[in-house]
Protein backbone atom coordinates (compact mmCIF):
# COMPACT_ATOMS: atom_id res chain seq x y z
CA UNK A 1 0.00 0.00 0.00
CA UNK A 2 1.17 3.82 -0.52
CA UNK A 3 -0.68 5.94 2.00
CA UNK A 4 -0.85 9.92 1.32
CA UNK A 5 -1.89 12.83 3.82
CA UNK A 6 -3.38 15.66 1.80
CA UNK A 7 -4.49 18.91 3.46
CA UNK A 8 -6.87 20.14 0.52
CA UNK A 9 -9.58 17.64 -0.12
CA UNK A 10 -10.44 19.03 -3.21
CA UNK A 11 -7.36 18.10 -5.04
CA UNK A 12 -7.87 13.90 -3.48
CA UNK A 13 -8.93 12.44 -6.97
CA UNK A 14 -5.68 14.59 -8.80
CA UNK A 15 -3.50 13.01 -6.35
CA UNK A 16 -4.39 9.59 -5.86
CA UNK A 17 -4.99 9.27 -9.68
CA UNK A 18 -1.20 10.57 -10.64
CA UNK A 19 0.15 8.11 -7.71
CA UNK A 20 -1.90 5.28 -8.90
CA UNK A 21 -0.50 6.00 -12.55
CA UNK A 22 2.97 5.67 -11.81
CA UNK A 23 2.33 2.31 -9.24
CA UNK A 24 -0.88 0.44 -10.49
CA UNK A 25 0.10 -2.29 -9.22
CA UNK A 26 -0.31 -1.23 -5.20
CA UNK A 27 -3.49 0.31 -3.73
CA UNK A 28 -2.87 3.55 -3.01
CA UNK A 29 -5.05 5.04 0.19
CA UNK A 30 -5.44 9.79 0.64
CA UNK A 31 -6.09 10.39 3.39
CA UNK A 32 -7.82 14.09 3.77
CA UNK A 33 -6.79 16.09 7.17
CA UNK A 34 -7.75 19.87 7.83
CA UNK A 35 -6.14 22.89 6.31
CA UNK A 36 -2.54 24.29 7.48
CA UNK A 37 -4.02 27.49 9.09
CA UNK A 38 -0.93 29.32 10.94
CA UNK A 39 1.43 29.39 8.50
CA UNK A 40 3.51 26.27 9.91
CA UNK A 41 4.20 22.95 8.87
CA UNK A 42 2.87 21.55 12.05
CA UNK A 43 0.60 19.04 10.60
CA UNK A 44 3.49 17.20 8.66
CA UNK A 45 5.11 15.44 11.96
CA UNK A 46 5.12 11.97 11.29
CA UNK A 47 4.38 9.25 13.99
CA UNK A 48 5.77 5.45 13.84
CA UNK A 49 2.36 4.68 13.50
CA UNK A 50 1.58 6.35 10.31
CA UNK A 51 4.07 4.79 8.44
CA UNK A 52 3.50 2.20 5.91
CA UNK A 53 4.68 -0.05 3.87
CA UNK A 54 6.36 0.54 0.32
CA UNK A 55 6.59 4.72 0.56
CA UNK A 56 4.13 7.87 2.40
CA UNK A 57 3.73 10.74 0.85
CA UNK A 58 3.08 14.29 2.18
CA UNK A 59 0.59 16.99 0.50
CA UNK A 60 0.02 20.13 2.03
CA UNK A 61 -0.48 23.44 1.26
CA UNK A 62 0.86 26.09 3.01
CA UNK A 63 -0.61 29.77 3.15
CA UNK A 64 2.44 32.22 3.01
CA UNK A 65 2.21 36.06 4.26
CA UNK A 66 1.02 37.18 0.86
CA UNK A 67 -2.61 37.30 0.39
CA UNK A 68 -4.05 34.33 -1.45
CA UNK A 69 -0.48 32.50 -2.00
CA UNK A 70 -0.11 28.99 -0.51
CA UNK A 71 3.03 26.89 -0.82
CA UNK A 72 2.32 23.29 -2.16
CA UNK A 73 5.21 21.30 0.05
CA UNK A 74 5.61 17.59 -0.69
CA UNK A 75 7.70 15.14 1.44
CA UNK A 76 8.16 11.26 0.17
CA UNK A 77 9.22 8.96 3.35
CA UNK A 78 10.75 5.44 3.15
CA UNK A 79 9.28 4.43 6.84
CA UNK A 80 10.57 7.40 9.23
CA UNK A 81 13.03 9.03 6.82
CA UNK A 82 12.44 11.81 4.44
CA UNK A 83 13.69 10.84 1.07
CA UNK A 84 12.50 13.45 -1.17
CA UNK A 85 11.17 17.60 -0.75
CA UNK A 86 10.05 19.46 -3.66
CA UNK A 87 7.93 22.81 -2.77
CA UNK A 88 6.31 25.42 -5.25
CA UNK A 89 4.19 28.10 -4.96
CA UNK A 90 0.89 28.82 -6.05
CA UNK A 91 -2.06 31.51 -6.56
CA UNK A 92 -5.23 30.23 -4.39
CA UNK A 93 -7.88 32.37 -6.27
CA UNK A 94 -7.16 30.19 -9.59
CA UNK A 95 -8.19 26.52 -8.65
CA UNK A 96 -6.69 25.77 -12.39
CA UNK A 97 -3.34 26.74 -12.21
CA UNK A 98 -3.20 25.21 -8.65
CA UNK A 99 -4.04 21.94 -9.50
CA UNK A 100 -1.85 22.17 -12.69
CA UNK A 101 1.13 23.42 -10.27
CA UNK A 102 0.35 20.84 -7.88
CA UNK A 103 0.28 17.65 -10.63
CA UNK A 104 3.79 19.22 -12.20
CA UNK A 105 5.32 19.00 -8.73
CA UNK A 106 4.18 15.43 -7.93
CA UNK A 107 5.05 14.25 -11.52
CA UNK A 108 8.72 15.69 -10.83
CA UNK A 109 8.83 14.14 -7.33
CA UNK A 110 7.18 10.67 -8.66
CA UNK A 111 9.52 10.56 -11.94
CA UNK A 112 12.69 11.02 -10.05
CA UNK A 113 11.34 8.69 -7.14
CA UNK A 114 10.51 5.83 -9.67
CA UNK A 115 13.31 6.55 -11.85
CA UNK A 116 10.11 6.10 -14.78
CA UNK A 117 8.40 8.61 -16.63
CA UNK A 118 4.32 7.92 -17.80
CA UNK A 119 3.59 8.41 -21.87
CA UNK A 120 0.66 11.00 -21.19
CA UNK A 121 2.63 12.91 -18.16
CA UNK A 122 0.81 13.79 -15.47
CA UNK A 123 -2.66 13.84 -17.48
CA UNK A 124 -5.59 11.80 -15.87
CA UNK A 125 -8.47 12.89 -17.67
CA UNK A 126 -9.92 10.39 -20.56
CA UNK A 127 -10.08 12.61 -23.27
CA UNK A 128 -6.23 13.95 -23.72
CA UNK A 129 -7.41 15.82 -27.03
CA UNK A 130 -10.12 17.96 -25.90
CA UNK A 131 -7.07 20.43 -24.62
CA UNK A 132 -5.26 20.65 -28.35
CA UNK A 133 -9.32 20.85 -29.84
CA UNK A 134 -9.95 23.75 -27.45
CA UNK A 135 -6.43 25.28 -28.38
CA UNK A 136 -7.25 24.31 -32.15
CA UNK A 137 -10.78 26.93 -31.95
CA UNK A 138 -8.85 29.28 -30.26
CA UNK A 139 -6.60 29.52 -32.77
CA UNK A 140 -3.18 28.49 -31.56
CA UNK A 141 -0.78 26.73 -34.47
CA UNK A 142 0.10 23.06 -33.92
CA UNK A 143 3.61 23.76 -32.94
CA UNK A 144 2.21 25.75 -29.93
CA UNK A 145 0.13 23.37 -28.98
CA UNK A 146 2.99 21.06 -28.84
CA UNK A 147 5.17 23.29 -26.72
CA UNK A 148 2.27 23.87 -24.12
CA UNK A 149 1.36 20.79 -23.93
CA UNK A 150 4.58 19.12 -23.09
CA UNK A 151 5.43 22.18 -20.82
CA UNK A 152 1.96 21.80 -18.85
CA UNK A 153 1.41 18.41 -18.47
CA UNK A 154 4.87 16.74 -19.92
CA UNK A 155 3.26 14.20 -22.10
CA UNK A 156 5.70 12.78 -24.04
CA UNK A 157 7.21 13.70 -27.80
CA UNK A 158 4.64 10.94 -29.47
CA UNK A 159 1.15 11.34 -27.34
CA UNK A 160 1.56 15.35 -28.02
CA UNK A 161 1.72 13.89 -31.54
CA UNK A 162 -0.56 11.93 -31.76
CA UNK A 163 -2.86 13.95 -29.59
CA UNK A 164 -2.29 17.14 -31.94
CA UNK A 165 -3.16 14.77 -35.11
CA UNK A 166 -6.33 13.34 -34.04
CA UNK A 167 -7.32 16.82 -32.92
CA UNK A 168 -6.78 18.18 -36.38
CA UNK A 169 -8.75 15.19 -37.89
CA UNK A 170 -11.58 15.98 -35.41
CA UNK A 171 -11.88 19.18 -36.39
CA UNK A 172 -12.25 18.64 -40.03
CA UNK A 173 -14.50 15.38 -39.38
CA UNK A 174 -16.97 17.54 -37.11
CA UNK A 175 -17.51 19.96 -40.36
CA UNK A 176 -19.80 16.81 -41.72
CA UNK A 177 -22.56 17.90 -39.16
CA UNK A 178 -25.51 19.50 -41.21
CA UNK A 179 -25.22 23.51 -42.35
CA UNK A 180 -26.99 24.72 -39.73
CA UNK A 181 -24.94 22.62 -36.99
CA UNK A 182 -22.15 23.96 -38.00
CA UNK A 183 -21.59 26.31 -35.84
CA UNK A 184 -18.98 24.29 -33.36
CA UNK A 185 -16.32 25.98 -35.25
CA UNK A 186 -17.75 29.29 -34.53
CA UNK A 187 -18.76 31.83 -31.73
CA UNK A 188 -22.16 31.28 -31.45
CA UNK A 189 -22.46 27.82 -30.60
CA UNK A 190 -25.94 27.45 -29.47
CA UNK A 191 -26.75 26.09 -32.71
CA UNK A 192 -24.93 23.26 -32.53
CA UNK A 193 -26.14 22.56 -29.06
CA UNK A 194 -29.50 21.96 -31.12
CA UNK A 195 -28.26 18.98 -32.78
CA UNK A 196 -28.50 15.70 -30.69
CA UNK A 197 -26.81 11.71 -30.88
CA UNK A 198 -29.27 8.69 -30.64
CA UNK A 199 -28.03 5.88 -28.30
CA UNK A 200 -29.98 2.65 -27.81
CA UNK A 201 -28.42 0.08 -25.14
CA UNK A 202 -29.27 -3.72 -25.34
CA UNK A 203 -27.60 -4.95 -21.96
CA UNK A 204 -27.54 -8.63 -23.34
CA UNK A 205 -24.71 -11.00 -24.11
CA UNK A 206 -23.55 -14.42 -25.35
CA UNK A 207 -21.84 -14.68 -22.19
CA UNK A 208 -19.89 -12.50 -19.72
CA UNK A 209 -16.08 -11.93 -20.14
CA UNK A 210 -13.40 -12.11 -17.59
CA UNK A 211 -12.96 -7.97 -17.93
CA UNK A 212 -15.99 -6.72 -18.40
CA UNK A 213 -17.93 -4.30 -16.15
CA UNK A 214 -20.01 -2.91 -18.05
CA UNK A 215 -24.04 -3.16 -17.89
CA UNK A 216 -24.31 -7.15 -19.50
CA UNK A 217 -26.59 -9.90 -18.48
CA UNK A 218 -25.94 -13.23 -20.00
CA UNK A 219 -28.78 -13.58 -23.02
CA UNK A 220 -29.62 -17.78 -21.53
CA UNK A 221 -30.23 -16.17 -18.35
CA UNK A 222 -32.57 -13.50 -19.27
CA UNK A 223 -34.74 -15.52 -22.73
CA UNK A 224 -37.74 -14.72 -20.79
CA UNK A 225 -37.58 -11.06 -20.16
CA UNK A 226 -35.90 -10.21 -24.02
CA UNK A 227 -39.37 -9.36 -24.64
CA UNK A 228 -40.65 -7.12 -21.24
CA UNK A 229 -37.31 -5.71 -21.88
CA UNK A 230 -38.41 -4.27 -25.01
CA UNK A 231 -42.03 -3.43 -24.49
CA UNK A 232 -40.04 -1.16 -21.72
CA UNK A 233 -37.85 -0.02 -24.23
CA UNK A 234 -40.40 0.90 -26.78
CA UNK A 235 -42.06 2.81 -24.24
CA UNK A 236 -38.98 4.95 -23.43
CA UNK A 237 -38.84 5.52 -27.64
CA UNK A 238 -42.17 6.36 -27.55
CA UNK A 239 -42.28 8.82 -25.13
CA UNK A 240 -38.46 10.80 -25.29
CA UNK A 241 -39.56 10.82 -29.19
CA UNK A 242 -42.79 12.93 -28.55
CA UNK A 243 -40.37 15.07 -26.51
CA UNK A 244 -38.06 16.01 -29.36
CA UNK A 245 -39.90 16.90 -32.27
CA UNK A 246 -39.20 18.20 -35.86
CA UNK A 247 -35.45 17.10 -34.49
CA UNK A 248 -33.20 14.21 -36.17
CA UNK A 249 -29.87 12.65 -34.89
CA UNK A 250 -26.81 13.43 -36.64
CA UNK A 251 -26.15 9.71 -35.49
CA UNK A 252 -27.40 6.61 -33.93
CA UNK A 253 -25.62 4.08 -32.34
CA UNK A 254 -27.21 0.76 -31.05
CA UNK A 255 -24.58 -0.94 -28.15
CA UNK A 256 -25.06 -2.72 -25.29
CA UNK A 257 -24.51 -5.19 -24.15
CA UNK A 258 -24.36 -7.08 -27.52
CA UNK A 259 -27.26 -6.26 -29.74
CA UNK A 260 -27.06 -9.26 -32.19
CA UNK A 261 -28.12 -11.33 -29.23
CA UNK A 262 -31.96 -9.99 -30.08
CA UNK A 263 -33.54 -12.68 -32.97
CA UNK A 264 -33.76 -11.06 -36.27
CA UNK A 265 -37.71 -10.31 -35.31
CA UNK A 266 -37.26 -8.49 -32.30
CA UNK A 267 -33.93 -6.85 -33.66
CA UNK A 268 -37.02 -5.93 -36.77
CA UNK A 269 -39.26 -4.74 -34.26
CA UNK A 270 -36.40 -2.39 -32.74
CA UNK A 271 -35.65 -0.76 -35.52
CA UNK A 272 -39.54 -0.44 -37.18
CA UNK A 273 -40.26 1.14 -33.78
CA UNK A 274 -37.11 3.91 -34.26
CA UNK A 275 -37.68 4.43 -37.69
CA UNK A 276 -41.18 5.08 -37.01
CA UNK A 277 -40.12 8.12 -34.69
CA UNK A 278 -36.99 8.96 -35.56
CA UNK A 279 -35.63 9.75 -39.38
CA UNK A 280 -32.40 7.20 -38.71
CA UNK A 281 -31.82 6.70 -42.39
CA UNK A 282 -31.08 10.24 -42.89
CA UNK A 283 -28.57 9.98 -40.07
CA UNK A 284 -25.13 11.07 -40.93
CA UNK A 285 -24.12 7.60 -39.68
CA UNK A 286 -25.95 4.50 -38.58
CA UNK A 287 -23.93 1.89 -35.97
CA UNK A 288 -24.87 -1.07 -34.72
CA UNK A 289 -22.50 -3.20 -32.05
CA UNK A 290 -22.65 -6.64 -33.45
CA UNK A 291 -20.10 -7.13 -31.42
CA UNK A 292 -19.77 -11.08 -30.78
CA UNK A 293 -19.23 -13.15 -33.68
CA UNK A 294 -21.11 -15.69 -32.34
CA UNK A 295 -24.62 -13.90 -32.26
CA UNK A 296 -23.96 -12.82 -35.79
CA UNK A 297 -26.54 -14.69 -38.54
CA UNK A 298 -27.32 -13.79 -41.99
CA UNK A 299 -30.62 -12.74 -40.97
CA UNK A 300 -30.02 -10.09 -38.85
CA UNK A 301 -27.44 -8.28 -41.05
CA UNK A 302 -30.22 -8.90 -43.31
CA UNK A 303 -32.52 -6.89 -41.02
CA UNK A 304 -29.97 -3.99 -40.31
CA UNK A 305 -29.84 -4.11 -44.21
CA UNK A 306 -33.33 -3.70 -44.81
CA UNK A 307 -33.19 -0.05 -41.83
CA UNK A 308 -29.87 1.73 -43.19
CA UNK A 309 -27.43 0.27 -40.98
CA UNK A 310 -24.24 2.30 -42.22
CA UNK A 311 -21.60 1.05 -40.14
CA UNK A 312 -21.22 -2.42 -37.95
CA UNK A 313 -18.74 -3.83 -35.38
CA UNK A 314 -17.73 -7.35 -35.56
CA UNK A 315 -14.83 -7.38 -32.30
CA UNK A 316 -12.57 -9.99 -32.08
CA UNK A 317 -10.73 -8.98 -29.16
CA UNK A 318 -8.18 -11.13 -30.12
CA UNK A 319 -7.21 -13.42 -32.99
CA UNK A 320 -5.19 -16.01 -30.14
CA UNK A 321 -7.55 -18.77 -29.81
CA UNK A 322 -6.11 -19.81 -26.25
CA UNK A 323 -7.17 -16.21 -25.05
CA UNK A 324 -10.60 -16.19 -26.10
CA UNK A 325 -11.04 -19.46 -23.90
CA UNK A 326 -9.76 -17.76 -21.17
CA UNK A 327 -11.68 -14.41 -21.10
CA UNK A 328 -14.99 -16.52 -21.62
CA UNK A 329 -14.87 -15.15 -25.10
CA UNK A 330 -16.99 -18.54 -26.37
CA UNK A 331 -16.36 -17.57 -29.76
CA UNK A 332 -13.51 -18.83 -32.03
CA UNK A 333 -11.07 -16.77 -34.18
CA UNK A 334 -12.51 -18.78 -37.48
CA UNK A 335 -16.50 -17.55 -36.27
CA UNK A 336 -14.97 -13.91 -36.42
CA UNK A 337 -13.33 -14.66 -39.67
CA UNK A 338 -16.83 -16.50 -41.25
CA UNK A 339 -18.84 -13.46 -39.57
CA UNK A 340 -16.97 -10.50 -41.63
CA UNK A 341 -16.63 -12.35 -44.58
CA UNK A 342 -20.67 -12.59 -44.28
CA UNK A 343 -20.87 -8.84 -43.64
CA UNK A 344 -19.08 -8.54 -46.68
CA UNK A 345 -21.02 -10.52 -48.68
CA UNK A 346 -24.22 -8.90 -47.97
CA UNK A 347 -22.62 -5.52 -48.92
CA UNK A 348 -21.54 -3.65 -45.48
CA UNK A 349 -18.72 -1.25 -46.43
CA UNK A 350 -17.85 0.34 -43.05
CA UNK A 351 -16.64 -2.73 -40.72
CA UNK A 352 -14.93 -1.94 -36.93
CA UNK A 353 -12.97 -4.75 -35.00
CA UNK A 354 -12.34 -4.02 -31.13
CA UNK A 355 -9.01 -5.53 -29.75
CA UNK A 356 -8.01 -5.22 -26.47
CA UNK A 357 -3.79 -5.04 -25.44
CA UNK A 358 -3.05 -6.43 -22.61
CA UNK A 359 -5.05 -9.20 -22.22
CA UNK A 360 -3.50 -12.03 -19.59
CA UNK A 361 -0.90 -13.51 -20.75
CA UNK A 362 -0.84 -11.59 -24.18
CA UNK A 363 3.24 -10.08 -25.20
CA UNK A 364 4.18 -8.53 -27.95
CA UNK A 365 4.02 -11.55 -30.29
CA UNK A 366 0.64 -12.37 -29.80
CA UNK A 367 -0.92 -8.84 -30.22
CA UNK A 368 1.15 -9.03 -33.87
CA UNK A 369 -0.06 -12.15 -34.60
CA UNK A 370 -3.61 -10.28 -34.20
CA UNK A 371 -2.33 -7.41 -36.45
CA UNK A 372 -0.85 -10.08 -38.93
CA UNK A 373 -4.20 -11.37 -39.73
CA UNK A 374 -6.37 -8.28 -39.50
CA UNK A 375 -4.01 -7.04 -42.14
CA UNK A 376 -4.69 -9.98 -44.31
CA UNK A 377 -8.74 -9.54 -43.46
CA UNK A 378 -8.84 -5.72 -43.65
CA UNK A 379 -11.36 -3.85 -42.23
CA UNK A 380 -12.44 -0.52 -42.87
CA UNK A 381 -11.24 0.84 -39.03
CA UNK A 382 -9.75 -0.96 -35.71
CA UNK A 383 -10.08 0.21 -32.07
CA UNK A 384 -7.10 -0.70 -30.12
CA UNK A 385 -8.00 -0.62 -26.65
CA UNK A 386 -5.67 -0.69 -23.46
CA UNK A 387 -6.98 -3.17 -21.16
CA UNK A 388 -8.47 -1.28 -18.48
CA UNK A 389 -9.36 -3.65 -15.43
CA UNK A 390 -12.37 -1.44 -13.69
CA UNK A 391 -13.84 -2.70 -10.24
CA UNK A 392 -16.50 -4.46 -10.63
CA UNK A 393 -14.91 -6.69 -13.67
CA UNK A 394 -14.35 -10.69 -11.99
CA UNK A 395 -10.96 -10.27 -12.71
CA UNK A 396 -10.86 -7.93 -9.68
CA UNK A 397 -13.60 -9.81 -7.57
CA UNK A 398 -11.52 -12.42 -8.00
CA UNK A 399 -8.28 -11.29 -7.98
CA UNK A 400 -6.21 -13.76 -5.86
CA UNK A 401 -7.41 -16.78 -8.10
CA UNK A 402 -5.89 -14.92 -10.78
CA UNK A 403 -3.03 -13.56 -9.48
CA UNK A 404 -0.28 -14.98 -11.56
CA UNK A 405 -1.77 -13.57 -14.26
CA UNK A 406 0.79 -11.16 -16.91
CA UNK A 407 -0.88 -8.24 -17.94
CA UNK A 408 1.43 -6.65 -20.81
CA UNK A 409 1.63 -3.56 -22.39
CA UNK A 410 4.10 -1.23 -23.70
CA UNK A 411 5.13 1.48 -26.10
CA UNK A 412 6.17 -1.07 -27.80
CA UNK A 413 2.99 -2.81 -28.56
CA UNK A 414 1.68 0.44 -29.07
CA UNK A 415 3.41 1.62 -31.53
CA UNK A 416 3.69 -1.90 -32.96
CA UNK A 417 -0.34 -1.72 -33.64
CA UNK A 418 0.03 2.09 -34.95
CA UNK A 419 2.32 0.38 -37.46
CA UNK A 420 0.25 -2.45 -38.56
CA UNK A 421 -2.67 0.27 -39.03
CA UNK A 422 -1.10 3.01 -40.84
CA UNK A 423 0.32 0.00 -43.16
CA UNK A 424 -3.33 -0.85 -43.66
CA UNK A 425 -4.23 2.58 -44.73
CA UNK A 426 -6.28 2.70 -41.67
CA UNK A 427 -4.94 6.19 -39.32
CA UNK A 428 -6.15 7.98 -36.06
CA UNK A 429 -9.32 9.53 -35.08
CA UNK A 430 -10.19 9.37 -31.80
CA UNK A 431 -8.79 8.65 -28.75
CA UNK A 432 -9.22 7.78 -24.87
CA UNK A 433 -8.05 6.78 -21.86
CA UNK A 434 -10.09 4.89 -18.68
CA UNK A 435 -8.71 4.96 -15.23
CA UNK A 436 -6.98 1.74 -14.32
CA UNK A 437 -5.19 0.79 -18.04
CA UNK A 438 -2.54 -1.14 -18.42
CA UNK A 439 0.65 0.43 -18.87
CA UNK A 440 -1.37 4.02 -18.63
CA UNK A 441 -1.62 4.20 -22.32
CA UNK A 442 -4.62 5.12 -24.18
CA UNK A 443 -7.72 3.69 -26.90
CA UNK A 444 -7.63 4.85 -30.08
CA UNK A 445 -9.64 3.98 -33.19
CA UNK A 446 -8.34 3.88 -36.59
CA UNK A 447 -10.17 4.37 -39.55
CA UNK A 448 -9.58 4.45 -43.73
CA UNK A 449 -11.09 8.12 -44.85
CA UNK A 450 -14.47 7.92 -44.85
CA UNK A 451 -15.21 5.29 -42.38
CA UNK A 452 -14.65 7.02 -39.30
CA UNK A 453 -16.97 6.56 -36.67
CA UNK A 454 -18.25 10.24 -36.06
CA UNK A 455 -20.67 8.96 -33.13
CA UNK A 456 -16.94 8.48 -31.24
CA UNK A 457 -16.05 11.74 -31.82
CA UNK A 458 -18.97 13.07 -30.32
CA UNK A 459 -19.25 11.38 -27.01
CA UNK A 460 -15.94 11.78 -26.86
CA UNK A 461 -15.71 15.36 -27.25
CA UNK A 462 -19.06 16.13 -25.29
CA UNK A 463 -19.79 18.40 -28.13
CA UNK A 464 -23.42 17.74 -28.58
CA UNK A 465 -26.46 15.76 -26.89
CA UNK A 466 -26.31 12.41 -26.18
CA UNK A 467 -29.72 10.93 -25.68
CA UNK A 468 -29.94 7.30 -24.56
CA UNK A 469 -32.67 4.97 -23.67
CA UNK A 470 -32.51 1.47 -22.07
CA UNK A 471 -31.35 -0.20 -19.31
CA UNK A 472 -27.96 1.99 -18.08
CA UNK A 473 -27.86 4.15 -20.67
CA UNK A 474 -26.72 7.66 -20.00
CA UNK A 475 -27.78 10.65 -21.49
CA UNK A 476 -26.14 14.11 -21.70
CA UNK A 477 -27.27 17.01 -22.43
CA UNK A 478 -24.63 19.90 -23.72
CA UNK A 479 -26.05 23.15 -22.76
CA UNK A 480 -24.93 26.69 -23.09
CA UNK A 481 -23.04 28.13 -20.42
CA UNK A 482 -22.23 31.56 -21.34
CA UNK A 483 -24.14 33.27 -18.70
CA UNK A 484 -22.57 31.48 -16.22
CA UNK A 485 -18.93 32.67 -17.72
CA UNK A 486 -20.17 35.85 -17.91
CA UNK A 487 -21.41 35.73 -14.71
CA UNK A 488 -17.88 34.83 -13.67
CA UNK A 489 -16.05 37.08 -15.84
CA UNK A 490 -17.78 40.09 -14.16
CA UNK A 491 -16.98 38.98 -10.68
CA UNK A 492 -13.54 37.92 -11.65
CA UNK A 493 -12.44 41.30 -13.10
CA UNK A 494 -13.81 43.03 -10.07
CA UNK A 495 -12.15 41.68 -7.93
CA UNK A 496 -8.79 42.01 -9.53
CA UNK A 497 -7.35 44.57 -11.25
CA UNK A 498 -5.67 44.06 -14.78
CA UNK A 499 -2.72 44.15 -14.06
CA UNK A 500 -2.91 41.61 -10.75
CA UNK A 501 -4.69 39.18 -13.29
CA UNK A 502 -1.32 39.75 -16.09
CA UNK A 503 0.82 39.07 -12.85
CA UNK A 504 -0.67 36.17 -12.32
CA UNK A 505 -0.89 34.13 -15.03
CA UNK A 506 1.47 34.13 -18.20
CA UNK A 507 0.04 35.08 -21.75
CA UNK A 508 -0.26 30.96 -22.54
CA UNK A 509 -1.77 29.71 -19.31
CA UNK A 510 -4.59 32.78 -20.32
CA UNK A 511 -5.13 32.06 -23.21
CA UNK A 512 -5.66 28.30 -22.12
CA UNK A 513 -8.03 28.77 -19.20
CA UNK A 514 -10.13 30.94 -21.75
CA UNK A 515 -10.10 27.84 -24.23
CA UNK A 516 -11.05 25.41 -21.19
CA UNK A 517 -13.77 27.95 -19.77
CA UNK A 518 -16.94 25.55 -19.39
CA UNK A 519 -18.69 27.75 -22.62
CA UNK A 520 -21.22 24.69 -22.45
CA UNK A 521 -22.34 22.39 -19.43
CA UNK A 522 -23.33 19.03 -19.18
CA UNK A 523 -26.27 17.57 -17.15
CA UNK A 524 -26.10 13.77 -16.95
CA UNK A 525 -29.42 11.82 -16.63
CA UNK A 526 -28.68 7.96 -15.57
CA UNK A 527 -31.17 5.15 -16.18
CA UNK A 528 -31.11 2.26 -13.99
CA UNK A 529 -28.76 -0.53 -14.92
CA UNK A 530 -30.78 -3.61 -12.99
CA UNK A 531 -32.62 -4.88 -16.05
CA UNK A 532 -35.78 -5.61 -13.69
CA UNK A 533 -35.90 -2.08 -12.37
CA UNK A 534 -35.50 -0.34 -15.83
CA UNK A 535 -38.36 -2.31 -16.61
CA UNK A 536 -40.05 -1.85 -13.48
CA UNK A 537 -39.61 1.97 -13.12
CA UNK A 538 -39.91 2.41 -16.87
CA UNK A 539 -41.92 5.83 -16.42
CA UNK A 540 -39.51 7.06 -13.45
CA UNK A 541 -36.57 7.27 -16.10
CA UNK A 542 -39.36 9.20 -18.88
CA UNK A 543 -39.81 11.47 -16.34
CA UNK A 544 -36.14 11.79 -15.64
CA UNK A 545 -35.81 12.81 -19.28
CA UNK A 546 -38.71 15.08 -19.76
CA UNK A 547 -37.30 17.14 -16.29
CA UNK A 548 -34.26 17.51 -17.72
CA UNK A 549 -34.97 18.48 -21.55
CA UNK A 550 -37.55 20.55 -20.19
CA UNK A 551 -35.30 22.56 -18.24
Amino acid sequence: MITVRLNRQSFQYDVHSLVHAFYPEHEVKVDCLPPVTNGSESGMERTSEQIKPVFSLDVFFVPESAADTHRIVLCLYEGAARKLHMESTCCEDDRHETKNELKRLLYRLLSQYSGRTLPWGNLTGIRPTKIPMALLNQGWKNSEIAEYMRNTYYTSREKTALAIEIANREHHLLKQIQPEKKALLSKDRKAFYSGYSLYVGIPFCPSICLYCSFSSSPIALWKNKVEDYLDALMHEIDSVAAMLPHRSPDTVYIGGGTPTTLEPDQMRRLFAKLEEHFDIRGALEFTVEAGRPDSITREKLQVMKEFGVTRISINPQTMNQKTLDFIGRRHTTEQTAEAYVLAREMGFDNINMDLIVGLPGEGAPEVEHTMQVLRGMDPDSITVHSLAVKRAARLRLFKEEHQELNFENSSEIMDMTARYARESGLFPYYLYRQKNMAGNFENVGYAREGCEGLYNILIMEEIQSIIALGAGASTKLVRDGAAQIQKRSIQNAAAHSPHDRAQRMPEGENRESTAFSSEKRIERIENVKDIRNYIDRIDEMIERKRCGLYE
